[in-house]
């Protein structure tokens, strides 16, 4: 990828309709737990590192609402709701409820924001769909939690904050509401509550053979969703030419009015959680190319648990968002940020130079597999 030619794309485009950036401090200090994949800093780092990078003025940057239990309601069950703020209070849930919800095990733990952060990030989305109402560009990196079902948490997502800011963007009249889902799994929570609505097209590129272990090629859903499961090994060439070659000829038949998309980091090739090699440009140009489908496009992040790979892949998303060349060597102050970084995990006992001097990771360019090719014909079949 041309990353200078990328920059001046984004300057003529994007960087016009002023982005807003969604964060909230509630995300700093909280982790599900030493031994869990979110025992990391993600959020608080892609911001505190574009604010370190000089990308983000005060006036961009907005805190996120506390989704109100109305609003998390118009989607989730009132009983579920309140057994998940019951279990951060007490801080333990019983055997049936944790049963009933799928809460308090390793994939869901129990954890002392365990309310509040994710309502945090569904409130964001919500924000999110109304700030666009009229038109623009917003991004909220913690509102990227795509699995939660109406009344069970499931893969580390406990509200489904992409599916609560679709809905706003519904209620606002809109028809044509095209998701599209980056993350290394498949984005069965927002695909199963849209699976018969017109309204809502769905199409998720993921890692095949990796949970939740849904999402097949010829998986429509109700008929509005289209799916592309990848080969392991997924690199650079690969997504660009899905995103050219389906994605983008998707959309153009689809003619949305909105666009959501979901940017999980772990389709990196640093990511301890997939096998799919894609480097960080890869994620900014299909970034790039599908910010501009719609008068209205919020983006959101997702899955990530390399916190130097999520830091470094959503602060550049931004930077794309603002039509600014990620691909530059990082200040002093965005180095000594992270440099700060621990990960306790093997990979981050002793991790490589370029985690701390870039802001890019070397392209990952090679041939498109032909199992790859072959999901083209499946997903733009009529």
């Amino acid at each position: 990828m041309d990353t200078h030619s990328l920059a001046a794309r984004g300057t003529t485009t994007s960087a016009a309709r002023r982005p807003l950036y969604l964060g909230a401090e509630v995300y700093r200090n909280s982790s599900y737990g030493r031994k869990h994949p979110l025992s990391i800093q993600r959020v608080s780092l892609a911001t505190d590192l574009t604010r370190a990078m000089g990308w983000l003025p005060d006036e961009a940057y907005l805190d996120s609402p506390l989704a109100s239990v109305d609003q998390l309601a118009r989607f989730h069950t009132r009983d579920y709701i309140a057994a998940l703020a019951k279990a951060e209070a007490d801080q333990r849930v019983d055997a049936e409820t944790g049963q009933r919800y799928n809460l308090g095990k390793l994939e869901n733990p129990v954890f002392p924001e365990m309310y509040r952060r994710p309502a945090t990030g569904a409130g964001a989305a919500i924000l999110a769909a109304r700030l666009v109402k009229d038109g623009g560009l917003v991004y909220s990196p913690a509102s990227g939690t795509h699995h939660a079902a109406p009344g069970r948490a499931s893969g580390f997502c406990f509200f489904n904050a992409p599916v609560l800011g679709i809905l706003e963007l519904l209620d606002q009249g809109l028809e044509r509401v095209l998701y599209v889902d980056l993350d290394a799994h498949h984005g069965d929570g927002v695909q199963d509550a849209f699976h018969d609505d017109p309204r809502v097209l769905t199409i998720s590129v993921h890692e095949g053979a990796r949970w939740p272990y849904t999402g097949k090629a010829g998986d429509r859903a109700g008929g509005f969703a289209r799916n592309l499961p990848v080969p392991a090994g997924l690199n650079d060439s690969e997504l660009r030419f899905l995103v050219q070659q389906a994605i983008l000829p998707l959309a153009a038949w689809y003619k949305p009015q909105a666009v959501m998309l979901q940017t999980g980091s772990d389709a990196l090739a640093d990511d301890p959680l997939s096998r799919l090699t894609l480097s960080n440009n890869a994620l900014w140009e299909a970034v790039l190319e599908l910010l501009d489908l719609a008068p209205r496009t919020i983006v959101v992040g997702g899955g990530g648990y390399n916190p130097w790979s999520v830091a470094r892949c959503w602060g550049g998303i931004w930077a794309v968002m603002n039509g600014i060349d990620p691909a530059t060597d990082p200040t002093p102050e965005a180095e000594r940020l992270l440099r700060s970084i621990t990960w306790e995990r093997r990979e981050g006992r002793n991790p490589p130079a370029h985690w701390f001097t870039t802001i890019a990771d070397a392209p990952n360019e090679g041939p498109v597999r032909e199992e790859v090719r072959a999901l083209v014909p499946v997903v733009l079949a009529t």
